[in-house]
């Protein structure tokens, strides 16, 4: 904001100042940016306009985020990548907006609710224990399933080779 008094030339040396930071602004964004300030006079009308403007673009990416996060699935992913990926759109979240910080037990459901069929049953097992694995720990003990059950499906391939 502009000095209200012009004591020892504050006001005319505020104006220099702010047309230079003017000036080193419009020369330097692209077209597609300036466009936004051009008819803009201070600096701080100029801030305000980009305070709007990428307020919004975080909206959208943020909506677009959270999207993702309930539509995800462990598809053909592994389960390291399939828990990176949550946790990586999670901090995304995050970084977007800091009052949007997703709990270790919502994240859980999110990903419970994303698996494959074969693991339901693993599933409904883990939540009703008397006390719940972390997120991490529920990790591993899913990586243990995926690696049991690749095992097995390599045991019952070998057997019905034998039996054919």
């Amino acid at each position: 904001m502009p000095p209200e008094e012009d004591v020892n030339g504050t006001l005319r040396k505020w104006k220099i100042k702010a047309g230079k930071t003017m000036f080193a602004l419009k020369t330097t964004l692209k077209e597609e940016m300036l466009k936004h300030i051009r008819d803009k006079k201070t600096p701080k009308e100029a801030w305000d306009t980009f305070v709007t403007l990428f307020s919004k673009n975080n909206d959208t990416s943020l909506l677009l985020l959270e999207n993702e996060l309930l539509s995800i699935s462990e598809s053909d992913m592994t389960i390291a990548q399939y828990f990176h990926k949550v946790k990586s759109i999670c901090r995304e979240i995050t970084k977007l907006d800091s009052q949007s910080v997703i709990a270790e037990a919502q994240m859980m459901r999110i990903i419970m609710y994303g698996l494959r069929p074969k693991y339901r049953s693993f599933v409904t097992t883990v939540q009703g224990w008397p006390v719940q694995p972390s997120l991490v720990d529920f990790e591993i003990l899913l990586a243990i399933q995926e690696v049991l059950a690749k095992q097995m499906g390599g045991i019952m391939l070998k057997s019905e080779e034998e039996a054919l």
